[in-house]
């Protein structure tokens, strides 16, 4: 593997804790199970399969993908799905509302939205990186896409949060000394405060949870059409 293959493949393993956490895998697990026999969309769907009845969408031809196009001009008919899924995508797109409000125009009214974002973590380009959001952000990019009935929750805790920063920190010390001691500080000192993760559960039932997550989860519903 390449020198800037294994950098990416070390940066994605550092920052795929917003993908395993509990309250990410019981929301997407309630969504696949009711999504039933419908179809649904997974926007910058990235190198794993979550389902084979959504379609892959990424920017990159990937083994796993099914369709290469931007998240901004989503190449289907309005109301072609049933669910929509989007993880850590949409920090990295220019305009995230108008990104948003394709996903929306996408999804049948009636159908269900579920989007993914980081607050605390380090710059991550994928190609660019350009947005971090708070609970009020995530839910403000989801009211102005006419999605209804949302839920937010935090997706990765305080304890994810404060790892992230103490990693990043310590390797940015490391590397500001020599060069070459970024990447294998990052290794070091992210397995030294790995334990800090396990406290996101506890400190998301305290009055300071927005504080410092690590990421929030959104569930939404697109509105019925008139009758």
């Amino acid at each position: 593997m390449s020198d800037v293959g294994w950098r990416r493949r070390f940066v994605r393993s550092v920052y795929a804790d917003q993908n395993d956490s509990p309250a990410v895998r019981q929301a997407l697990d309630r969504l696949l199970r009711d999504l039933g026999s419908g179809r649904g969309l997974n926007v910058g769907a990235g190198l794993e399969r979550l389902d084979a009845r959504l379609i892959q969408l990424d920017l990159v031809r990937r083994a796993t993908t099914d369709c290469v196009a931007d998240a901004g001009h989503l190449p289907f008919r309005a109301g072609a799905f049933d669910l929509v899924v989007s993880q850590e995508t949409v920090e990295h797109v220019a305009d995230p509302f108008k990104v948003v409000r394709e996903m929306a125009r996408v999804l049948r009214p009636g159908g269900r939205i579920y989007l993914q974002l980081p607050f605390v973590i380090g710059y991550h380009p994928g190609p660019e990186d350009y947005w971090r959001f708070t609970r009020a952000g995530i839910a403000e990019l989801l009211h102005q896409a006419g999605i209804g009935q949302t839920r937010v929750e935090v997706s990765v805790g305080a304890g994810t949060g404060f790892y992230r920063i103490a990693v990043e920190f310590a390797a940015s010390l490391a590397g500001r000394l020599a060069a070459g001691l970024y990447l294998p500080a990052k290794g070091i000192v992210s397995l030294l405060c790995y334990p800090f993760k396990w406290l996101d559960g506890w400190l998301q039932g305290g009055v300071a949870r927005d504080r410092i997550p690590g990421g929030y989860l959104a569930v939404g519903r697109k509105p019925d059409e008139p009758g």
